[in-house]
């Protein structure tokens, strides 16, 4: 971290231009500012305000004005639609620039930047079409009495968003909030936050008014410490770990919130013999290559019915093989890690594997040109891999397939659920019927037959159970996270 007068190497066209309150730009209270570093060369090339409890507060009462007393308060539900769907139309209308900002920022290939763009825009255009769709409903009752339900919003809702999806997840989680007529105050990650502080400057070019949107970036220690545990809040939503998602959790029941957490997984792909391998290996590959493997759903473990196994590995042998890792302008199979730290946690898991005699079955390469100061590294494939080992069991958050033999139906499944997380799930088969009976079998928010991932799918209920979190995003699902249900119940004889 360092102050306002040391900018070093960075470009001032470059410099990011703060916190983002009341739709007005600030600096930090305390004046001080982070680096932000390309992941593709390690180069710092921007900084972003270092915001902290002070500064948390000033977004709080921003938001607590726009939700009591201001116009945001005041709109209808059919309003606030309009306005969503105006986001949206700006985010395709800047979706070039949002990319090429998103793919610096993390390291991503310029193909996958723009894809997530793509994603955020129809966050708002399906929240948008939703805000005046989410209805409450009568209650039939004692006779002289009618009863009724509505969904209130819950306030100021604190958002603290992961590295890995700027652009997604400020969509992701802030349309929902805002579509049920929430003031928000996000905390983006330090490591990737510019594309989630250009879409706030656009969310206030199309309309949106002062206080709806609060932007405060900053270290999680300090600044997202102080939104979880702020009693200004009414609700959190967290992407993260485990481990901080614990101390998310006890900071909301301290002050008596609920709170919606995202935390990860170890998620498998089932494949049986009678796979159509050919349509299902993109699926089995991309699963784990996707954005470095940085993905909470990543399809890190694939389960092989032992009669197909050498079938399965040979293809997926050969896919890994031709894999390149290289900077967001050569567009190839996956990018950079977001920094150092990730790396080295990456690396550290590869050398456990290889120090305990899992056999690496292929590994990809770091592309000809690729900066050596970059935080690359070339995907590995290791099997088979014991079932109670660490790499079998635990969140690499890399570009790394963990591949396990089973023998029957009753063993995958097991093999399915026998980790510590429950987020995602796919299972490959010809037989309807199984893929529909495992599918009931898994223990996990979302379970695809024959598919995975799906695009995203921004209306299809996403989340976990167990160390991958509670309650559901995306969908009209996360309209209820985002709300608290009231009866009113009227005698009127």
């Amino acid at each position: 971290m360092t102050d306002n007068g040391n900018s070093g190497a960075v470009p001032a066209a470059a410099r990011a231009k703060g916190i983002f309150i009341d739709n007005q730009w600030r600096p930090a209270n305390s004046g001080k500012v982070i680096d932000v570093y390309a992941p593709g060369d390690g180069v710092a090339f921007a900084q972003i305000a270092a915001g902290d409890a002070a500064d948390i507060d000033l977004a709080v009462a921003a938001a607590r004005r726009a939700f009591e007393t201001g116009v945001w308060s005041r709109l209808a539900a059919f309003e606030r639609g309009r306005l969503l769907s105006k986001l949206g139309l700006a985010v395709l209308d800047h979706a070039e620039e949002l990319a090429h900002l998103e793919a610096r920022d993390t390291g991503k290939p310029i193909t996958q930047a723009r894809a997530d763009i793509l994603a955020c825009a129809r966050y708002f255009e399906f929240y948008g079409g939703a805000a005046d769709k989410f209805h409450g409903e009568t209650i039939p009752f004692m006779k002289g009495y009618m009863v009724a339900t509505e969904h209130e919003p819950h306030g100021v809702t604190g958002h603290i968003i992961p590295w890995n999806y700027p652009a997604q997840m400020f969509g992701r989680s802030l349309a929902p909030a805002l579509a049920t007529g929430n003031a928000t105050v996000m905390k983006p990650a330090e490591d990737a936050c510019l594309t989630t502080l250009r879409l706030a400057e656009l969310a206030a070019e199309v309309g949106f008014p002062e206080g709806a949107i609060n932007v405060v970036p900053g270290l999680g220690v300090e600044a997202g410490a102080a939104l979880i545990s702020h009693p200004g809040v009414g609700f959190v939503s967290f992407t993260g770990s485990p481990e901080v998602g614990v101390l998310v959790q006890t900071e909301a029941a301290r002050n008596h919130i609920s709170c919606t957490l995202e935390l990860g997984g170890k998620s498998p792909q089932i494949v049986f013999a009678d796979v159509d391998l050919d349509a299902a290996l993109p699926s089995l590959v991309n699963a784990i290559v996707q954005n470095a493997g940085q993905t909470c759903s990543a399809g890190s473990r694939l389960l092989v019915e032992r009669a197909a196994y050498d079938r399965v590995i040979e293809a997926v042998v050969d896919r890994f093989s031709t894999l390149q890792a290289g900077t967001p302008e050569m567009d190839l199979d996956l990018g950079a890690l977001i920094n150092l730290r990730q790396k080295k946690r990456v690396e550290t898991f590869i050398a456990q594997a290889q120090e305990a005699g899992i056999p690496l079955l292929a590994q990809g390469s770091i592309a000809d040109g690729a900066p050596t100061s970059g935080y690359y590294v070339a995907p590995r494939l290791f099997g088979p891999v014991p079932r109670a080992s660490t790499l079998a069991r635990e969140e690499v958050f890399g570009p790394v397939l963990s591949v396990i033999p089973f023998d029957e139906e009753a063993d995958a499944v097991a093999l399915a659920n026998g980790t510590d997380f429950g987020l995602i799930a796919g299972v490959w088969t010809q037989d309807s019927k199984r893929g529909a009976r495992v599918a009931r079998q898994i223990h996990g928010g979302q379970v695809f037959v024959n598919a995975y991932g799906a695009g995203g799918g921004i209306e299809l209920p996403f989340g976990g159970i167990r160390k991958s979190g509670h309650g559901r995003e995306k969908g009209m699902a996360a309209l209820h996270d985002f709300t608290t249900l009231k009866t009113i119940i009227i005698k009127h004889d």
